[in-house]
C-alpha cells in the first residue's frame, strides 16, 4: 500500500484532502502529520512517504524551504498553492505537479492518479535544482523537458523553435540536439509566450531571437538562424511583422 503525506498549515484543508483521496478507492494510506516545515520535514524522516502534497506558504516558512532541507526525495511531489503567478510559473517550468485552492476533487484526482503512474520514474534532482533557480527572479528561466529516457534542463535561450506533433513536440537546439517531449505545443506555448517566443503558426512556436528574416515565397515563411523554414499563419503576419518592427 502506498503511503500519502499532506503537509499543510491549515488542519481543515489536510482533512478534506484526505477525505477526499479515501473517497477514491486507491490502495493508498494517508497522513497528515505535517502542519509546517519543521513537522514536515519530521513527517517525510519517519514516514518515508510515496506522494507528498505539500503547501508552499506556512507560518515557519515555504514548501520550497522544506524541499532544500532534504537531501534525497524518493517520493512524487504535488505542491498545493493559492494562486501565486511567480510560484506557478516555476513550477510548471520545472515540470512538477499542483493542485490549486480551492481544491477540486477531479484535479486532485487526476494529480494524485499521475504520481502513482509515474511513481516508479523517480524524479531527477535536477529539476529541483531547476525549480530553485526558476523561482529567483534575478536568474533566468530554465525549462525541464522530459523524455521517456531521460529529463534535459536547457537555458531559454538555446531553444531555437519548437513543433508540434499531434500531442508531442520537438525541441530544436543551438546545439543542433532535437528533443521530443510528450506534452502538447499549447503547453509550451503557454509557457513562453511571455519569454521571447512567438507562435508563426499552429504547429510552430520560434524563439524570436533566433528570427533571420521573412521570405515571401511560396506562401511566406519565417526563417531561422539554422536555416529552417517555418510557415507563417496569415492571421499571424500583422502581428508578426509588428513584432519585428520593435526588435
Amino acid at each position: 500500500m502506498k503511503k500519502i503525506l499532506i503537509i499543510d498549515d491549515e488542519k481543515r484543508i489536510r482533512d478534506f484532502v484526505k477525505r477526499i483521496i479515501d473517497s477514491f478507492g486507491f490502495d493508498v494510506e494517508v497522513y497528515t502529520d505535517g502542519e509546517n516545515v519543521e513537522t514536515g520535514l519530521s513527517a517525510i524522516n519517519a514516514l518515508k512517504p510515496d506522494i507528498v502534497f505539500l503547501d508552499i506558504q506556512m507560518p515557519d516558512g515555504t514548501g520550497f524551504d522544506l524541499l532544500n532541507q532534504l537531501g534525497d526525495k524518493p517520493f512524487e511531489l504535488i505542491f498545493i498553492t493559492a494562486f501565486q503567478e511567480y510560484a506557478i510559473m516555476a513550477i510548471k517550468f520545472s515540470a512538477l505537479d499542483y493542485i490549486l485552492k480551492p481544491i477540486d476533487a477531479e484535479e486532485l484526482k487526476i494529480a494524485l492518479q499521475n504520481a502513482l503512474d509515474t511513481m516508479d520514474l523517480k524524479k531527477e534532482e535536477i529539476q529541483f535544482e531547476a525549480l530553485s533557480q526558476n523561482l529567483n527572479t534575478s536568474q533566468k528561466r530554465k525549462l525541464v523537458l522530459k523524455t521517456q529516457e531521460s529529463v534535459h534542463v536547457v537555458d531559454l535561450s538555446e531553444i531555437i523553435r519548437c513543433e508540434a506533433d499531434k500531442n508531442y513536440t520537438f525541441f530544436f537546439l543551438n546545439s543542433g540536439k532535437k528533443i521530443l517531449v510528450s506534452r502538447t505545443l499549447k503547453d509550451f506555448d503557454l509557457l513562453l509566450t511571455n519569454h521571447g517566443f512567438f507562435r508563426v503558426q499552429q504547429s510552430h512556436l520560434v524563439n524570436i531571437e533566433y528570427i533571420d528574416r521573412y521570405d515571401k515565397t511560396e506562401g511566406g515563411s519565417v526563417i531561422m538562424k539554422d536555416g529552417a523554414a517555418v510557415p507563417l499563419s496569415i492571421a499571424k503576419k500583422d502581428q508578426f511583422f509588428q513584432l519585428l518592427e520593435n526588435l
